[in-house]
């Protein structure tokens, strides 16, 4: 654990998604503290998206409750999304459009000040080492790259959380050592991250795993736990122990 603080960021308590007579996510229950890596694992139809969904304001739950940086997913969704920051593998950025102009409109989303969008924009870039990328198209972009922007914009307003799903699909290994490197330092920061991944190394990196099945939460500890816990030597021998006892087939 990163935070030396126990503040609760995110609370759930017996959280629940039906979709008809078929229960996506069923009643789970967890917290996660400031500043903590949340490794939030599951095999194709877990049911992990649905909760993250929920958590990110984007899906009222069918019962139970959870809250996000002390609001309300189901009575107060529009204020979390304020609150948080959101990357996924899928969708991150507009390949049309450049760097710095991805930068700019992502912060207006997120409601940077305006006075202060060019003068952090300049500091990103030269964090990132893309000056001399300022007006290249994005799509134009190294993965590695998009990877390291997108994430960047994410967090760029500071968030309280940011949800990372499936972020490092289709990136080598070295490019996913950097991105982890940029997870732990906006933790240090105080940042939450609540991450999806398929990569049970990454599995590793996070300060706490929790592994659902079939909609529900089987397990949920650090690492080093699990692993005890399931006389396993690797998180992906803890990872197929638990989801090879599920009866879905998609999510």
């Amino acid at each position: 654990m990163k935070s030396t603080t126990r503040d609760i960021v995110i609370s759930a308590q017996q959280l629940t998604k039906k979709f008809g007579r078929f229960t996506a996510v069923d009643a789970i229950s967890f917290d996660v503290y400031k500043g903590e890596i949340f490794g939030f694992l599951g095999a194709n139809g877990a049911g992990k998206t649905t909760a993250m969904r929920m958590l990110s304001g984007l899906s009222a739950a069918t019962s139970g409750r959870a809250t996000v940086a002390g609001y309300d997913i189901n009575t107060q969704p529009e204020q979390i999304k304020k609150t948080i920051g959101y990357m996924s593998q899928k969708f991150a950025l507009y390949d049309d459009l450049k760097v710095w102009e991805n930068i700019r409109l992502y912060a207006g989303i997120y409601g940077v000040p305006e006075k202060e969008i060019a003068p952090r924009t300049d500091r990103l870039l030269e964090q990132l080492g893309f000056e001399n990328e300022r007006n290249t198209m994005v799509k134009s972009l190294p993965l590695g790259w998009k990877q390291k922007l997108a994430f960047s914009v994410a967090i760029f307003h500071e968030p309280t959380v940011v949800f990372l799903d499936e972020p490092t699909g289709g990136v080598d290994p070295a490019a996913r050592r950097n991105f982890w490197e940029m997870i732990y330092d906006a933790a240090a920061r105080g940042i939450t991250v609540f991450a999806t991944t398929h990569y049970m190394d990454e599995a590793e990196y996070c300060d706490r795993v929790s592994i659902m099945v079939d909609g529900k939460i089987e397990a949920l500890d650090s690492p080093v736990q699990l692993k005890q816990t399931y006389n396993a030597r690797t998180m992906d021998e803890v990872f197929h122990q638990l989801a090879r006892t599920s009866t879905r087939k998609a999510d």
